[in-house]
């Protein structure tokens, strides 16, 4: 999946919480993600106030947590395992190991697998 791709996808599923994200898709998305805030964050710098900033950082949270509860499903584990980043230190360190595993192959109780070549409307 490309960038353009990845970010198109995301952004059209941005209350999408069903079914299963690449992990290009999620990386692609959170490369956007970053140097989005980084230029909302040089912005707010210039302009002398943080409005950018934090109109880009409620824009994206919702495509944030769908796309990262997309990712849980894809490695077939709940999206509830996302409330370990409440966790200081240890639960951003699982969740990072979550979500650099490969999909589970084939279908799982969320879905095809975004993968597979003949699932009809997904690219692989």
């Amino acid at each position: 999946m490309s960038f353009v791709d990845a970010i198109r996808s995301v952004l059209t599923q941005y209350l999408g919480f069903r079914g299963r994200a690449r992990r290009s898709e999620y990386w692609w998305f959170y490369l956007f993600h970053s140097i989005l805030g980084f230029l909302a964050a040089c912005l707010s710098g210039e302009a002398g106030g943080s409005y950018i900033a934090v109109i880009v950082g409620l824009a994206l949270i919702l495509p944030s947590l769908a796309v990262s509860v997309r990712r849980l499903h894809d490695t077939d584990r709940s999206g509830w395992f996302l409330l370990l980043a409440l966790i200081p230190i240890v639960g951003g360190i699982v969740l990072l190991i979550f979500y650099v595993q490969d999909s589970k192959p084939g279908p799982n109780r969320f879905g095809p697998n975004p993968k597979d070549p003949a699932v009809p409307g997904l690219v692989a």
